[in-house]
């Protein structure tokens, strides 16, 4: 349905200049601290991982350092898994489910793997609970060569120096309700598109590749997350965000051709991930247990591949 909502910034149907998208960044504010709530987790696991800083963004290098966390023992032998969250900073269980995960389960999973967790790809967006970064540009969709959105550029460079194969994938995001009231609103306005009305689902469902969904992949997560939270169910169209149901939770989006994180290192198995917290029926710790429960389900399926 066409929404009659007009966006405070620039002119209804004409796409932003950069007098629009310094307005916009204006009005932005930093409403948590990356270095108060993110850094000190992911120095304290330093005693047990390799912490390592793999750039910083150019906005305030001192304030936003980017850090991967990578297992001790690695062993060129063993395939690798990479874990990315905080792609889109706003997305508050991305990252603590990242953290959470290598605090609680990464060292039984490294007996299997080599582990890469990149924990907050966008720490400006996490500081002011934004979808885009300081330009209003969207890192997850800026997954390409020469990317103007250095979360992107850092991330994918960081990848390439792992100078191997992704056995396993997992993209940790949230669909929150501010997507509808803020975030696609200002997408419309930016694009000076027309807003379309959505609906956002009540529960956990994941991101398949349309061109490698990996159906059973996908339910294994969707089984390991059910033992947390509940399911997003399909609207009356057989629909989860405007896509096609492929099984229960899961829909298929084009990774690579939207220039999405999930598509970025070609990964034989891949799954983006998307938590509802602001269902009535959870609360962030459980938001966060249902993004390890997510990484669990995908692990343990690579695992029986594996001895298969």
């Amino acid at each position: 349905m066409k929404s009659s909502f007009v966006y405070p910034i620039g002119v209804q149907g004409k796409p932003w200049g950069d007098q629009e998208r310094k307005e916009w960044r204006e009005q932005t504010r930093i409403k948590r601290e990356y270095n108060v709530e993110v850094v000190p987790k992911i120095q304290a696991l330093a005693k047990q991982y390799n912490v390592e800083q793999y750039g910083a963004l150019s906005y305030d290098p001192e304030r936003y350092p980017l850090f991967c966390i990578k297992n001790c023992d690695w062993d060129e032998s063993k395939p690798t898994i990479l874990v990315t969250g905080g792609v889109h900073g706003y997305e508050t269980s991305g990252v603590h489910g990242a953290l959470k995960f290598v605090e609680t389960q990464a060292q039984f999973y490294s007996k299997h793997f080599n582990i890469v967790v990149a924990p907050c790809v966008s720490p400006w967006g996490y500081e002011t609970i934004n979808r885009w970064n300081p330009n209003a540009i969207d890192p997850n969709r800026s997954f390409y060569q020469d990317t103007p959105a250095e979360e992107s550029a850092n991330l994918m460079e960081m990848v390439k120096g792992l100078k191997t194969e992704i056995f396993i994938h997992v993209d940790l995001h949230e669909t929150t309700d501010s997507d509808e009231t803020e975030f696609r609103p200002a997408l419309a306005a930016r694009d000076g598109k027309e807003l379309i009305e959505g609906m956002i689902p009540d529960g956990f469902y994941t991101v398949g590749d349309t061109e490698n969904p990996q159906p059973e992949f996908q339910r294994a997560v969707i089984e390991s997350v059910k033992q947390v939270t509940h399911i997003a169910p399909a609207d009356s169209n057989n629909k989860i965000i405007g896509s096609d149901v492929v099984q229960e939770g899961v829909i298929n989006y084009p990774l690579k051709a939207l220039s999405l994180c999930g598509g970025l290192s070609g990964c034989q198995y891949g799954t983006t991930t998307e938590v509802y917290p602001d269902s009535p029926k959870v609360n962030d710790e459980e938001c966060n247990h249902a993004q390890v429960a997510a990484i669990i389900g995908a692990l343990d399926f690579g695992i029986a591949q594996l001895k298969a």
